[in-house]
């Protein structure tokens, strides 16, 4: 994906740069250089995932001077993170004010960037932004500070390595292998586990009859054949509403969206939590309190933004049917049959929005950590744990979204893995995916890993000290040679 830059933006590009020089943006190189022990150079940081997250934490850590770092995504450019793919909503959810991926350079901005191609008066029109514009934006940001991506890149496995960690990666040139003394996983709301599947005794996923007729919400897929068809939705949040519109907007003949809920959640929740004491303060909270703030959160659920409702509802083609459970689900050759508490109904396609569980250690790259990373379960009890059984399955992170090894389990490069990504949420609070604290959890990530980084490197650090000779008073007659 190319793209071309209207001479405002080229403009405004090029102030932002000079904002960046001015605070001697990207900052010198201060990590004292590392090999394996087979004489090998070791990254500092592997950063895995460059949609907004990803690219806002190689952003942060260039200006903390952490330049030995690579940066990753397995898609193609324009394609990291959810905004050109399964993002189906017309616009983010977000005020259209919010900052974060600018990690607080004015010019940097999406005010800034939308200014610059629309004007003051542009700016004051637009209601809320536009999915593919912030997608576009993003992509500007990246352009702009110099962030080299490797585009079709993915992580394969990761596997502890004395006190560091070794990736494969598998790219357009093939598997390699690559060392990294820091890992920051930024894979997005995904990237803590894998697709939610709903279990029905006539349903996997996995069968040839379920291809193309079943789908999920959260991948992509084509909506041009449900023109003049049946589409069922199953899920009544934001995700259901958003695929339901798009089916609708694609011909469908007629869209019914299922629900359990006998009515809508009425309140977000977590949109209580968007204030800076929050951000900065959740983390410093004692567990039971963590624990009592985000389960009631997630317990509430979410309801769907009321422009995704009224995208729907205004459609003589688009039903709801609430408190309808279903039972079964039963892919044909030709059809697809639903069985619900209520009866039996037939639908060319069914889309099920039931987003994403949270379970990282049941991902395949990270195999070599199952079974010796702490999670939530280990510190509220098993009464707890079973009445909030997704969130007892977030990993248990450290006060730098590093992996804490269980106790009693020997794995040192566990707190080298940065979790910056949604599986953060329940010890961070939401600073790894949504935009309001995102430059909050980006400058806390940064810190953690420049801090660990020093550190660990103190006696090679003090030998630079004592070994640093700039002779101040070389051009006054004071000067004393060594």
């Amino acid at each position: 994906m190319t793209s071309i830059l209207k001479p405002g933006l080229t403009m405004q590009a090029e102030q932002a740069r000079h904002d960046l020089e001015r605070l001697l943006y990207p900052a010198a190189n201060w990590v004292q250089p590392s090999t394996d022990p087979e004489g090998r150079p070791v990254l500092d940081v592997l950063v895995v995932g460059a949609g907004m997250c990803g690219q806002s934490a190689a952003f942060g850590l260039l200006r903390a001077g952490v330049r030995n770092l690579r940066v990753i995504d397995r898609e193609a450019r324009g394609r990291e993170g959810p905004w050109g793919t399964f993002a189906r909503m017309l616009t983010l959810r977000s005020p259209k004010h919010l900052t974060g991926p600018d990690l607080g350079i004015g010019t940097l901005t999406f005010r800034a960037w939308y200014e610059a191609q629309h004007g003051a008066e542009g700016w004051a029109s637009l209601y809320k932004i536009p999915t593919l514009t912030w997608r576009d934006y993003l992509l500007w940001v990246r352009d702009t500070v110099g962030i080299a991506v490797e585009n079709r890149t993915a992580l394969v496995s990761l596997k502890p390595e004395g006190d560091g960690l070794r990736a494969t990666l598998e790219g357009p040139g093939g598997q390699e292998t690559v060392h990294a003394r820091k890992v920051v996983l930024a894979l997005g709301r995904e990237g803590s586990g894998s697709l939610r599947w709903p279990r029905f005794p006539s349903f996997d996923p996995r069968s040839p009859a379920a291809s193309g007729r079943v789908l999920h919400a959260s991948t992509e897929f084509p909506f041009a054949p449900m023109a003049g068809k049946r589409v069922a939705v199953l899920g009544a949040g934001a995700t259901g509403f958003d695929n339901a519109a798009t089916a609708l907007d694609a011909g469908a003949a007629q869209v019914t969206l299922f629900a359990r809920r006998t009515s809508l959640p009425q309140v977000n929740k977590s949109k209580w939590t968007s204030f800076p004491g929050f951000f900065h303060g959740f983390i410093n909270l004692p567990d039971e309190w963590r624990w009592k703030f985000l389960t009631h959160v997630y317990s509430e659920q979410v309801p769907p933004p009321h422009e995704s409702v009224l995208r729907c509802d205004g459609d003589a083609r688009f039903a709801v049917r609430l408190g309808e459970a279903w039972t079964d689900l039963v892919p044909g050759d030709d059809a697809v049959r639903i069985e619900t508490i209520r009866g039996s109904h037939v639908f060319d396609y069914a889309i099920l929005a039931t987003g994403f569980d949270v379970d990282l250690m049941e991902r395949a790259e990270l195999a070599a950590f199952r079974g010796a990373v702490r999670l939530w379960r280990d510190r509220v009890d098993a009464a707890e744990a079973s009445q909030h059984a997704e969130a007892s399955r977030f990993p248990y992170l450290g006060a730098g979204f590093e992996l804490m090894a269980c106790e009693g389990t020997a794995l040192p490069s566990a707190r080298n893995v940065h979790l910056f990504n949604w599986g953060s949420a329940m010890s961070h609070g939401q600073l790894a995916g949504d935009i309001p604290g995102l430059a909050v959890g980006v400058d806390r990530l940064v810190q953690a890993i420049a801090s660990d980084l020093f550190v660990a490197d103190a006696k090679k650090h003090h030998a630079a000290l004592l070994a640093h000779a700039e002779p101040e008073l070389k051009t006054t007659r004071y000067y004393v040679a060594p």
